[in-house]
């Protein structure tokens, strides 16, 4: 029996990069996946390449509302939740007396506000259950992954923006694993290296996405791609298989006593020293 046989699973940001190789992964062990991406067709081709069972919900769910739409068309279809990973996001860089208040916001939109609704959504399909198990006596542990990042958690030049979206979402993840562990609800933080994505890709002219029509620029200048690899012991950036395999440890019964903790997966960038 595959260790997430019957499991169900939401992964926000999930028809590319880290989100679309955590999906990959927990298909793989037999859960059942929600894919979501800004761009449905996307999504839909995402979803139509993995060996699995999935569904598939594309939207902006910055927009209110939304998380609570996606929760309810995971519920008709499959009954239940299991497994929330909240990994969908963006960046918007810029020095603090460059940044305008417009993208300073939309980064805790996305990486904050967002999490925050998709947690309170999937509330009454994750407690209400853990209820009744625990009058009979039984213990079913439930998995809530936050995507955070070494940016939030040691700050980083250039992103006050997404810093501080990725450094809320440990506090909200500590509150919840306080708030939620009497129902066997695991709450628990990944926080991200130099990883592999469109996200650390060169800032070219084709690596860009459209948010609100509006033409949003991705990746990083070259001279900091170039000075990255010498802070990570292994010379490289990590890949999204390997991002994938931090989200996928924090989702199986191995870790069902691990609760409010962040885990770093960087390879040991800047030694390793994180909060």
């Amino acid at each position: 029996m595959a260790i997430l046989e019957d499991k169900v699973a939401i992964v926000t940001g999930s028809a590319r990069g880290i989100g679309r190789a955590a999906a990959e992964l927990l298909c793989e062990h037999g859960a059942k996946v929600l894919i979501n991406d800004l761009d449905v067709d996307v999504a839909e081709q995402t979803a139509g390449e993995i060996d699995g069972e999935t569904l598939v919900y594309g939207g902006d769910l910055t927009k209110p509302g939304v998380p609570d739409q996606l929760v309810t068309h995971v519920i008709d279809a499959w009954g239940k939740v299991d497994i929330l990973v909240n990994n969908a996001g963006y960046t918007r860089d810029a020095p603090v007396h460059k940044m305008s208040d417009d993208h300073f916001q939309r980064m805790l939109d996305i990486h904050t506000v967002v999490p925050f609704r998709m947690c309170r959504a999937v509330a009454p399909h994750m407690r209400e259950p853990a209820k009744r198990e625990r009058d009979q006596g039984i213990e079913v542990f439930r998995k809530i992954i936050n995507i955070s990042s070494i940016s939030g958690t040691m700050g980083n030049a250039g992103q006050a923006n997404y810093a501080a979206g990725k450094s809320a979402i440990v506090g909200l993840t500590k509150t919840l694993a306080k708030e939620w562990g009497q129902f066997k609800i695991n709450v628990n933080a990944v926080a991200f290296g130099w990883i592999d994505t469109r996200l650390t890709a060169a800032k070219a002219a084709s690596n860009t996405m459209q948010i609100d029509g509006e033409t949003v620029q991705l990746g990083i200048p070259d001279q900091y791609r170039e000075l990255i690899p010498m802070l990570i012991p292994f010379g490289r950036a990590g890949t999204t298989a390997e991002a994938a395999g931090g989200v996928f440890l924090l989702c199986t019964p191995w870790a069902n006593y691990i609760h409010g903790q962040v885990l770093n997966v960087t390879g040991g960038e800047l030694g390793g020293m994180t909060c």
